[in-house]
This record gives C-alpha cells, structure tokens and sequence, in this order.
C-alpha cells in the first residue's frame, strides 16, 4: 500500500488528498501511509500469489469472504490507508479513508485476536517517548488530527481513532 501511494500510478488520487491535506512526503513515508486501488481483489491476489491463504488473509481484517461463498474480497478499495500500530510498533490493523463520496468514510480493520480498536491509540508508536518526556499526552479524535500534530512538532499526540476513550486506552496512557 506504501509503495503504491508513494511510487506507482494507481497511487495518484492518494497523492492528490495528502497534498491537498498539506502532508509532506516525509509525514507520508513516517507514519507509512498507503493506497488501496480500487480493485475488488488486488491485495488478494498479491497475497495469495506470496503463499498467504484466504483464512489467514481473513483473520488478519485485510479481506472479507463473499455472500455468495466462493472466495474472498479486499476490505480496503479505493482508500488512503493508516497503519495502526501498538506501544511496540507492530502493525495490528488499518484505517481505510474513503476518497470521494464512499460509505462508510472511514473503515478499520475489523476486530481480530490482534486487533481491539478500543485498546489501541493511533501513532502511540511514534509519540510514546514524546510523552514520557512530556509526561502528558494529547489525545484527538483522527488520524489527519495526530498526523497533522506530529508533523508541526508536537509529537506527545494520539488518536484515539473516532471511539470514545475507553480505560484499555487511558491505561496505556497511564504506563508510560
């Protein structure tokens, strides 16, 4: 997805909404932003081709079966993607923004064993040492709003990606 946004042509309306959102390429490339093309099974057929099966791509929140049963589709299509990381920099999920008028605008991961929307904060990776410092934390609604955040210098900014704070979160709070 990074390298489809950064690098390849499919990535170009990607390009477009982060410049008109007034990110620089450094932003982009530190918080490994990304580019799902619009395609119904692009990710899923790379995946499949290195050796990943469907259930695992199913597990992972990055595909969904069909209705109709008989394979899978990628959850992620035609959107600007944000990694979402843990404490330790591990990716657990994703946030989907829809370019345009797609429903729903934001899409995330769905709930897997690694990934609990609702003990996780966005850009806790990158701000975590920030905070120590600091000891404080600003917590905003989005991913644009840490982004954005992180980008003018203020590093000690989370997300807490849209949800109501919840105590998993104030308590990774907490422990740093």
């Amino acid at each position: 997805y990074a390298n489809l946004l950064l690098n390849l042509p499919a990535g170009e309306a990607g390009r477009r909404y982060v410049a008109e959102r007034g990110l620089t390429r450094e932003t982009v490339e530190r918080f490994s932003l990304g580019f799902a093309p619009e395609g119904w099974d692009t990710l899923t057929r790379h995946l499949l081709s290195r050796g990943h099966s469907e259930q695992q791509l199913i597990e992972a929140g990055l595909a969904s079966e069909r209705d109709s049963g008989g394979g899978i589709y990628d959850r992620f299509r035609a959107r600007l993607l944000f990694p979402i990381r843990n404490r330790d920099g591990k990716i657990v999920g994703f946030g989907g923004r829809a370019l345009g008028d797609a429903r729903p605008k934001y899409l995330n991961t769905a709930q897997t064993s690694v990934f609990d929307k609702s003990a996780n904060l966005y850009a806790i990776d990158l701000a975590k040492d920030a905070i120590r410092k600091a000891d404080s934390a600003v917590i905003v609604e989005g991913y644009m709003d840490a982004i954005m955040a992180h980008q003018v210098g203020h590093a000690n900014v989370v997300a807490s990606m849209g949800t109501a704070l919840t105590e998993s979160q104030v308590g990774l709070l907490k422990r740093l």
